[in-house]
């Protein structure tokens, strides 16, 4: 006799849900990270649009309207040149996203292979590679981004990628970590058992699981790198004028505060939410990606 079989009890293998799925799941419950996302799509979908928005040109002047304040004219106000400052803060939120973006694009594309190499293999690459980074790591972050993007010269490409030298050294630790944790799992152990080459070993087992968490320093580390290019433009190293960056026009800002306050308000507040934002949305992909989390 055939015993009946639950239907139930059948589908439900193909009923659970993919990860893919679960992650999302527990990222829309995370509000704060949901508005930390909100608010760096903002950002973003106002810096690619700043070229079809109505707005005046970041570097026109208008000499009678020299620091106006907020108006209907003006809805930000004006600087000390009669620039529109809304203009240059949607202009200015390209160089800043860019150079974020940029920054820890080049930190992940040098610092993930070296970590997977020292990780990996060990011994004297592990010894080189490891004291390197020690070195660099020695360094306060942003000293050696100043020190790097004066000997590099001022410029936004050069501040780019005096950011990425500088954060390289945390991707090449945080994933050097990961691997030594991931080499000596069953399933690795077993491809290597049966004979699978190194490089297939790496690309299909060893970075798709030590992802996550780069993925989460990557978006932490963007909030980083803009602070960062902000004060290098401060400074004078970053975005060369009269090329609008928030930095910069804090940086022009800072000798009219008494008279204009706004033209220090606004970028100040910019960079305050977008930083607020990818610092809100990679927490939100760390809870949502660790295993660990129910």
């Amino acid at each position: 006799m055939v015993a009946a079989t639950d239907p139930q009890a059948v589908a439900a293998p193909d009923a659970l849900p993919k990860p893919e799925n679960r992650v999302w799941k527990k990222f829309r419950r995370h509000k704060s990270a949901m508005l930390g996302g909100v608010l760096v799509v903002f950002f973003v979908v106002i810096a690619l649009l700043a070229p079809f928005l109505p707005i005046a040109a970041p570097e026109a002047t208008d000499w009678s309207a020299v620091r106006q304040a907020p108006s209907a004219a003006h809805w930000f106000g004006t600087d000390e040149i009669g620039r529109d400052v809304l203009a240059r803060l949607i202009w200015g939120a390209q160089a800043s996203l860019l150079a974020g973006v940029v920054s820890v694009g080049i930190a992940v594309l040098v610092g993930v292979p070296l970590g997977i190499l020292a990780g990996y293999f060990g011994g004297w690459i592990d010894a080189i590679i490891s004291r390197c980074t020690e070195a660099l790591l020695a360094v306060p972050f942003l000293i050696l981004a100043i020190a790097l993007a004066a000997f590099l010269g001022p410029s936004l490409t050069n501040a780019m990628i005096a950011i990425g030298i500088s954060a390289t050294p945390l991707f090449i630790r945080l994933t050097r970590g990961q691997v030594i944790n991931v080499k000596v799992e069953d399933y690795v152990e077993s491809a290597r058992a049966i004979g699978l080459p190194t490089r297939m070993i790496l690309t299909r087992y060893i970075l798709p699981n030590v992802a996550p968490p780069i993925l989460v320093q990557a978006t932490l580390t963007v909030a980083t790198a803009i602070i960062a290019e902000a004060s290098l433009s401060f400074l004078g190293l970053g975005q060369q004028p009269p090329a609008p960056s928030w930095g910069s026009m804090l940086n022009v800002a800072k000798n009219f505060l008494n008279q204009a306050p706004w033209m220090a308000m606004y970028p100040g507040i910019s960079i305050f939410l977008v930083v607020l934002g990818f610092n809100l949305l990679g927490d939100g992909l760390r809870d949502a990606l660790d295993p660990r989390e129910r």
